[in-house]
């Protein structure tokens, strides 16, 4: 039975750099693709993390070389970052599906997502972007002001504010070009972060949001039947890296919350994604949330392999 997807790429699936990522792209087109020629209508929405402090790196020591010209906000170095990265997974799904004699347009649409000004994540950041820095570095961007946090056991990065999102403001565009049956690629980076000022003008947030809860969100507003948060492992399991890890294959909201409460689940790495799961799960009957591989997602809406989430 066709299904309305929303997958969630996370930053495995499109590499640590540009030459990576144009080879990454392809490997991730062909899974995609696999679930469009089973009939699926398939949305993707991508992480950012390592490409948007690149570009965020660039134009701060551009602009101290150039003092003219001042550094751009994290808003417009996300803009940049759904741009470059858009323009890789189009080209890629684009020739992928016509590879396999499938006429079907591919889009990226440039993303901006509402939050609120006053949502405490501001005060607290909690978002790894950029690259992984060691000890030393990391107390050199902390000495210049910068926040710098451990990132699940796999070293150090830069962070910033990560506040929940509330609207899609370009979502009529992606429901009609998914009405009209073509594929799109949306909320890159978890959308450009904005906020309402007076009138009807919107000012870009300095914050990244969570491509995980952006997925999440852009699900429910398209009505999608399934999420797929896309991740390093093929399910989610408790007590990871530990004697007794034990791999999960289908659990209900509330089994998932406990697990949650127990703290089972890395913050900046698995937690969001179980906790966007269960939000996605939640949000109507019927709605499925899998947790698994790129390469599995085929088998994963078959029902072989995943975590999935459902009520």
């Amino acid at each position: 039975m066709a299904k309305r997807i929303v997958i969630a790429l996370g930053g495995n699936a499109l590499g640590k750099n540009l030459p990576e990522q144009m080879a990454a792209v392809k490997h991730t087109a062909k899974a995609i693709v696999d679930l469009i020629e089973e009939g699926h209508q398939v949305v993707i929405a991508h992480g950012n993390g390592p490409q948007v402090g690149m570009i965020n790196n660039a134009m701060v020591t551009f602009s101290r070389e150039n003092p003219d010209h001042p550094a751009d906000p994290m808003s417009v170095c996300t803009a940049m970052s759904q741009g470059y990265i858009g323009y890789d997974l189009q080209n890629s799904l684009r020739e992928e599906l016509l590879d396999r004699g499938i006429s079907k347009p591919v889009a990226t649409i440039l993303t901006q997502v509402e939050v609120d000004p006053e949502d405490p994540a501001f005060l607290k950041p909690t978002k790894p972007i950029g690259p992984f820095l060691t000890r030393q570095e990391s107390e050199a961007m902390t000495a210049q002001g910068s926040c710098v946090m451990e990132d699940a056991g796999r070293g150090w990065r830069r962070c910033v504010a990560s506040p929940r999102p509330k609207s899609i403001i370009e979502i009529e565009t992606i429901r009609a070009l998914l009405d009209a049956g073509q594929v799109v690629v949306a909320c890159g980076g978890g959308g450009i972060p904005v906020y309402k000022t007076t009138g009807n003008h919107l000012k870009g947030a300095g914050a990244v949001i969570d491509k995980d809860f952006a997925s999440e969100l852009l699900a429910e507003e398209l009505d999608a039947d399934t999420l797929i948060i896309l991740t390093a492992v093929e399910k989610v399991a408790v007590h990871f890296g530990k004697p007794d890890q034990r791999w999960l294959d289908r659990l209900t909201p509330a089994e998932a919350e406990g697990y949650i409460a127990e703290g089972q689940f890395a913050p900046g790495s698995m937690l969001p994604k179980v906790q966007a799961a269960v939000a996605f799960a939640r949000s109507k009957a019927g709605r499925t949330a899998l947790i698994t591989l790129l390469e599995k997602a085929k088998d994963g809406i078959a029902g072989k392999t995943g975590t999935a989430i459902a009520l």
